[in-house]
């Protein structure tokens, strides 16, 4: 009779409006532009131990280890929402890290994303203790049929009340195609060929399949949905063919929330057309700002949250904070971190000296981590990214009191037009709770975050439009 469009009855004590997000920009001296708009904040995480930052599960308050059990993941998210927290952003790999060395070893004996649970599994579990927290979920879709990858995306968007995003992928580990059954994945710009085919026939399964109409639900004529309101979907292409109806009744955004975190220059050409949020690898301000300013134009009326991936450490005061990285440097593990380097930036840096300088040909890995290394340090040498390495990772920390990293995170903002910060795990769990008992009230002090979710599924909160994809986004107009 009618086509379920919001998140379902909205339960007492549901989610408060937020404060409108301010938009409005001005430009500064020099002709820069600034932004008063509200900063949002994901939590970056994954499955398993050792994730961003190597070897800080090693350290003796940390409870990384704990990933086994669902209070773990139950609590996160409790701790998220408590925090006005956007969503929490899960990634995923389908292969072992094996490049270092040609080797897995080292992988193992470190913890170094591997054992990795399912991400998808734990959502449920999340959801049902949350009311407004969103859930970005890394899939692979290289090695997804459609019609499965489609149901199961539905399913969570119920289970949900709305609230379930795909971070779209389509590979960088050789790994992970051996897993799969093949010698090697495709060449990186191939697979985003075969993205385009495969979202043009997800977004056929989730928009066009069942009508608005479709389910009756007519107890008293027996009719729970009227059959010729529902299509199958019929493709033949050049990686996929399907004949089939989707198998689940229309869900509160049909299509998730759309993610997507290729920097390259064909991973940016795949965004502007389908992801509604990027995520971006840090380095130099301009660097990032211009990467803003390409994702937008190629975007062009549609709209698009970019979100920087950030490490925070923080303190009560500057000096404490200084100490508490101190502290945490002690459990970093550098052969780690060069395992993790070595997988994502598709070279094998154990095959290096200390003062050979790493290879400017492209990989079928991450060029983007490629890309944004060469940004921050055209002229790079195995040694120099070793002591870029503070944390067992790549990505300098911001460290100091929540007034400091308050007004770090806002430059960051208003100089380069991202949106907001995925953040990265350092010692669980108190590098969240630091983020939420100190850095969210400093940032709402000063007008920069909400408080108070916004009604509505995960898109609504997040564009303030409506829980479907509206035009020009392709999905848009598949089935309407």
């Amino acid at each position: 009779m009618f086509e379920k469009t919001g998140t379902g009855p909205h339960r007492s004590g549901d989610a408060r409006p937020g404060r409108a997000i301010v938009r409005a920009r001005r430009l500064g001296e020099g002709g820069a532009m600034t932004t008063s708009r509200e900063i949002r904040l994901n939590a970056f995480d994954m499955a398993c131990v050792g994730h961003i930052q190597q070897g800080l599960w090693t350290h003796p308050r940390d409870r990384s280890t704990d990933y086994l059990r669902l209070d773990h993941w139950t609590g996160l998210a409790r701790l998220l929402e408590r925090g006005l927290f956007d969503g929490l952003f899960l990634a995923d790999v389908l292969g072992v890290y094996d490049v270092h060395g040609g080797s897995q070893d080292a992988a193992i004996r470190h913890g170094v994303q591997i054992p990795l649970l399912d991400p998808m599994l734990l959502v449920p579990a999340m959801a049902a203790v949350t009311r407004n927290l969103g859930f970005g979920v890394t899939v692979n879709l290289a090695w997804e049929p459609p019609a499965l990858l489609a149901r199961r995306f539905s399913t969570l968007d119920h289970l949900t009340d709305g609230r379930i995003g795909w971070n779209i992928v389509t590979g960088y580990l050789d790994s992970a195609a051996r897993a799969m059954g093949l010698d090697r994945q495709m060449a990186h710009d191939d697979r985003y060929d075969m993205a385009d085919e495969f979202m043009g026939l997800v977004y056929r399964l989730w928009e066009e399949s069942w009508a608005a109409d479709a389910v009756k639900r007519d107890r008293a004529a027996g009719v729970y949905a009227d059959p010729s309101r529902v299509a199958r979907i019929r493709h033949e292409g050049t990686q996929y063919r399907l004949d089939a109806p989707h198998l689940v009744e229309p869900s509160p955004q049909r299509t998730p929330v759309l993610y997507q975190a290729g920097a390259s220059e064909r991973g940016r050409a795949f965004a502007a057309r389908h992801a509604e949020c990027v995520f971006i690898n840090g380095g130099p301000k301009h660097h990032v700002a211009a990467l803003v300013r390409d994702l937008r134009r190629r975007a062009a009326a549609r709209p698009i949250k970019a979100f920087m991936g950030v490490t925070l450490i923080l303190g009560r005061t500057d000096a404490e904070a200084r100490d508490k990285l101190e502290d945490y440097r002690r459990c970093a593990s550098v052969e780690a971190a060069l395992v993790h380097a070595s997988a994502s930036l598709g070279i094998d840096l154990a095959a290096l000296g200390p003062d050979d300088e790493l290879p400017a040909a492209p990989s079928e890995a991450i060029r983007s981590n490629v890309e944004a290394l060469r940004a921050a340090a055209p002229h790079a040498t195995k040694q120099a990214l070793i002591d870029r390495m503070i944390l067992g990772s790549r990505q300098p920390p911001i460290v100091g009191s929540a007034e400091t990293v308050a007004a770090t995170l806002i430059g960051w903002v208003d100089e380069t037009d991202i949106d907001g910060f995925n953040l990265s795990r350092t010692v669980w769990p108190e590098c969240l709770e630091d983020v939420v008992a100190l850095l969210v009230p400093a940032l709402q002090e000063r007008g920069r975050y909400k408080r108070g979710y916004a009604p509505g599924t995960y898109r609504e909160k997040l564009f303030g439009t409506g829980p479907r994809l509206v035009a020009p986004h392709p999905a848009a107009a598949v089935g309407r």
